[in-house]
């Protein structure tokens, strides 16, 4: 009788266990492990184990709400079982060495509000579907192999303080739309192969702090309006066909803009990217 209570209480106890989070983010969990060579992470799932043990994933209310896991050699494609991870906020899979395109099923994360897969190999277009991403604040795919245009659904995550897509194969415009992203701090698109002018339309967004543009094919001038952005500390413009060159000027507590003139020559910052 004791032996049958005790077998009772520990199934109850492994129940309990598993029963932290639904059999679909679980699943989905496995699919990552599974198509990511997960046995050759550097910090690797025991996939016997209780999910909330699991590095790099943070449970909350019983959902995961967070998986982190850069710098853990993942290896292999997203699956499209990522997309079951819907009460996910954020998704930092930086500095791996993943391939592929980005899954579709990405614009079912509702809650995100950080994409961060930095540093991979992924290639093909950048998903407009991520334009469904409302809460997005911070996005950052720089470091890949993405191609195309910037998708103009992009201009309506308005939530947006980080737009972080340079160092790429991405070509044509910048999207006049920009100007929607009102709380934009940090825009990169260095090192790619874009062209056109540069949007006058970046100097209404009031909260720039860090615009990199260097290393494209951008042609015309640096709009002098962005004199009037006033928080904007760090421009990366050199390694174009602009019609001058710009004066650089690097360090944390550099002059502002608005400090020099917009003529022959134009005062600008110009420092590396983290």
């Amino acid at each position: 009788m004791k032996s049958f209570k005790l077998l009772v209480i520990c199934l109850f106890t492994t129940v309990y266990a598993f029963a932290n989070i639904s059999s679909t983010e679980k699943n989905a969990l496995i699919a990552l492990y599974n198509a990511t060579n997960g046995a050759e992470w550097n910090t690797t799932w025991d996939l016997n184990t209780s999910v909330d043990t699991w590095y790099g994933v943070k449970i909350e209310n019983d959902k995961v709400i967070e998986v982190n896991l850069q710098f853990n050699n993942l290896q292999g494609n997203l699956p499209q079982e990522i997309g079951n991870l819907k009460y996910l906020r954020i998704i930092n899979l930086g500095f791996n060495k993943l391939t592929g395109t980005l899954p579709h099923s990405l614009k079912n994360l509702k809650e995100l509000t950080a994409l961060e897969l930095f540093m991979n190999k992924f290639e093909g277009h950048i998903p407009s579907e991520l334009g469904e991403l409302k809460k997005l604040e911070s996005l950052k795919l720089y470091s890949n192999q993405f191609t195309g245009e910037i998708p103009n659904e992009l201009m309506g995550l308005t939530n947006l303080k980080e737009l972080l897509l340079g160092s790429n194969f991405l070509t044509g415009h910048i999207p006049n739309e920009i100007y929607a992203l009102t709380k934009l701090q940090k825009l990169s698109l260095m090192d790619n192969k874009m062209d056109g002018e540069i949007p006058t339309e970046i100097a209404q967004l009031k909260n720039l702090e860090e615009l990199l543009l260097s290393t494209n094919q951008f042609t015309g001038d640096l709009p002098i309006e962005f004199m009037n952005l006033t928080n904007l500390t760090t421009v990366m413009v050199s390694d174009n066909n602009l019609n001058q060159e710009y004066i650089s000027v690097s360090g944390n507590n550099a002059p502002k803009l608005g400090a020099f003139e917009m003529q022959n020559s134009t005062a600008v910052m110009d420092i590396e990217k983290d």
